[in-house]
This record gives C-alpha cells, sequence and structure tokens, in this order.
C-alpha cells in the first residue's frame, strides 16, 4: 500500500450530498471526485459555467456519479442563495459543505492596492462566511441535522507569511469561524471542521504563486521534512473521512498535512525575501499575464 491508494471502502458516502466551492479544477476537483467514487452526489461551484460543466462531464463519465454545475460568486451573497436552493432542488437536501473556493498570489505588501487586498478577503473570507452562513440558516430552518462544513485552510493561518498577507488574514478568519461555529451550532448536528495543507501542487493555483523558474528556485519539497510535495489522492482521502459519518466525534478540529513543514519553518512564503525588487517587477507582469 502507499500513499496515493483510496482509503474508504466503497459507498462510504452513498446517499450524502456534498457542495465543493471551487470544485471546477485543483484540489477542489480532486476531492470531488474522490466523492463520486465514494457513492456521493457533488455541486460543484465556481464563476465560470462552462469550465463547470465540462468538468462534470468529465467526472460523471470517470466514476458514473451525479454532477450538478452551478456558477456562483461566493462573494455575492444572493447568488450563494440561490446555489442553495438549486442544489436542495435537484438532490432534495445538501449534507456537506466544502468551502475551497479561495484565491492568492504573491506580493510584497506594500505593493498591493486596496482592491487587490479586498479581492482575497471577499474570496476567501467573506466568500467561506456567505455559503457557511447560507447553509446553515438553510439547515437550521428545517431541522435537518448530521451536517458538515469543512473549510480548507492553510498552515499560516495561525503562523502567518509574509508576502500573502491577504490571505493569511483571510485563512486565520476562517479557521476562527471554524472554532467558534463548531461549539455553537453543535446543538444543531452541525459539526465544523478544517483541514490545512501544505504544498500540494496545481497547476493554476502553483503557476500564480511560483510563475516562471520560481517553482525550480524556492522548491517547496525540500521544505518538507518527508522531502516530498502532498499527492492529491492523500488530501482527497483526509477530506472524505471528515464528511463520512466515521468522523461524528470530530469537532472543531484543524487537520495539518503537510509533512511537517510548519513545524520546520514557518511561513510558507518567507523564502521570498530573497527576492530583489528587480525580480518583483518581472514576476508581477508574469503573474498578470497567467491571470489574463
Amino acid at each position: 500500500m502507499n500513499h496515493s491508494q483510496k482509503m474508504l471502502r466503497d459507498n462510504a458516502l452513498k446517499g450524502k450530498t456534498i457542495v465543493v466551492t471551487g470544485g471546477g479544477s485543483g484540489l477542489g476537483k480532486s476531492m470531488a471526485t474522490y466523492f463520486l467514487e465514494l457513492g456521493a452526489n457533488v455541486v460543484i461551484t465556481s464563476r465560470n459555467l462552462e469550465k463547470l460543466q465540462n468538468t462534470a462531464k468529465e467526472m460523471e463519465a470517470a466514476t458514473g456519479g451525479k454532477v450538478l454545475s452551478v456558477a456562483c460568486d461566493v462573494r455575492n451573497y444572493d447568488e450563494v442563495e440561490a446555489m442553495v436552493k438549486a442544489s436542495v432542488a435537484e438532490f432534495g437536501q445538501v449534507d456537506v459543505l466544502l468551502n475551497n473556493a479561495a484565491g492568492n498570489f504573491i506580493s510584497p505588501t506594500e505593493r498591493l492596492s486596496a482592491n487587490a487586498f479586498d479581492t482575497i478577503i471577499d474570496i476567501v473570507l467573506k466568500g467561506s462566511k456567505n455559503c457557511t452562513l447560507a447553509f446553515g440558516k438553510h439547515w437550521i430552518d428545517k431541522k435537518e441535522t448530521n451536517k458538515t462544513v469543512v473549510n480548507i485552510v492553510t498552515t499560516y493561518a495561525w503562523t502567518g507569511s509574509a508576502y500573502v498577507v491577504p490571505s493569511a488574514t483571510a485563512k486565520a478568519g476562517v479557521l476562527a469561524m471554524t472554532r467558534s461555529l463548531a461549539v455553537e451550532w453543535a446543538k444543531y448536528g452541525i459539526r465544523h471542521h478544517a483541514i490545512a495543507p501544505g504544498p500540494f501542487p496545481t497547476k493554476g493555483a502553483w503557476d500564480r504563486l511560483l510563475p516562471g523558474d520560481l517553482k525550480e528556485k524556492f522548491d517547496l519539497a525540500k521544505k518538507v521534512p518527508l522531502k516530498r510535495v502532498g499527492d492529491h489522492q492523500e488530501l482527497a482521502n483526509l477530506a472524505a473521512y471528515l464528511v463520512s459519518d466515521f468522523a461524528q466525534y470530530l469537532n472543531g478540529e484543524v487537520i495539518t498535512i503537510d509533512g511537517g513543514e510548519w513545524l520546520k519553518g514557518a511561513g510558507q512564503f518567507n523564502l521570498l525575501e530573497m527576492v530583489t525588487p528587480e525580480m518583483w517587477d518581472m514576476l508581477e507582469m508574469m503573474i498578470k499575464a497567467n491571470k489574463k
């Protein structure tokens, strides 16, 4: 057996409906695919409906499961409420919310505009709040129990990290919300968990965070005591356990899955102190080009 194998037994999530924000690509797609393989119905959301629909077809063909694609900007509460209604209309109920939608980029903080800072706060913190509030209100109003919210945070949510200050700020807020609501909403049968992944490379996110040859110059695997980055299946295994009924006595914890990286050196992006101002100029142009 190796770390890339699948963990839970067949049909471990059968009968559950799971909403994955930011589920059209990257880690969200990997987790959603495994949920489908374990028998769950899945709703994936992002702003790009065409991309979602293509991803949904791919996932359904690979797993035989059922996927609903819903265009939703998590920064807009009205759109989130519409997404909740669409999910319930399609599957009857929703059992799990996985707040995975995120945004991030590297930059010296003094170079950031107020709008750039707000963009990350709005996607990560406000978006997670919007989805958690909308689904929580729905479940409480309908008196539905045995519900789960899983938030994807980061290890620098508690350590902080230079050069990704908006993300660190937002993720710290999401972590505080996780622990707070784990206590407050337990009486309604709603559990809250968080996962703090270390380096799990995805093309889109890592091209923005480490553009050009930065991936070679700042090899994050070298910061990990296990001397490797994470495999997507490892994260999917953990997420599947947390949303399953096997985790019913787990509530309010943040589980780190990073090979010991944060213990070795806090602040995933602190090494960027070695980047010169001239290199930052070049990196900003590359990041903007990737974004377009």
